[in-house]
């Protein structure tokens, strides 16, 4: 028997090891923790390529509703100074569309300068990525003392409407 022969008859033989695709809810976590890394370390270029064109960012403020470019321009000092914000999930619950191409995710996040806080949003799939179509961003109120958040959100609504200052 010939070299080549044999050579193909070993090949033949060999059991083709299968590959399993990799889990969706890995690679969503791996973009949303890339996309935290990124503005931990102010890439703005990186951080603003996770999002759609037509991606939407809630803030923690109720007049903070961006689209991707106007979030961009108002980032953009944070980014250009090199210090942006630094968010690190301590948990996350990714789910999937039943076709795959949808994610909607809730995360607990660890930050320096909001504390405890929580994020929420979508991606969509766009062809092998995924990115991210909608955020949204708050700062959970513990029960205890929400009717003292809640008294002082309307007088500072009350100041403003009267021409007042916001603090």
């Amino acid at each position: 028997m010939s070299t080549v022969s044999l050579l193909l008859l070993l090949l033949a033989s060999t059991p083709v090891k299968e590959t399993k695709p990799e889990d969706p809810k890995v690679s969503i976590a791996a973009v949303l923790d890339d996309w935290h890394q990124a503005a931990a370390q102010a890439d703005e270029a990186r951080y603003f390529s996770h999002f759609t064109p037509d991606a939407i960012y809630l803030g923690t403020d109720a007049t903070e509703r961006w689209t991707r470019d106007q979030f961009r321009a108002w980032a953009k000092p944070y980014f250009s100074k090199g210090q942006a914000w630094k968010f690190k999930a301590v948990s996350r619950h990714v789910f999937l569309s039943k076709d795959g191409t949808v994610a909607w995710f809730d995360e607990v996040l660890d930050t320096p300068n909001l504390g405890p806080s929580r994020g929420s949003g979508v991606l969509v799939k766009e062809g092998a990525t995924w990115k991210i179509a909608h955020y949204d961003l708050s700062v959970p109120i513990p029960n205890d003392i929400v009717d003292d958040v809640v008294k002082r959100i309307q007088a500072q609504g009350a100041k403003a409407a009267k021409g007042g200052k916001k603090k």
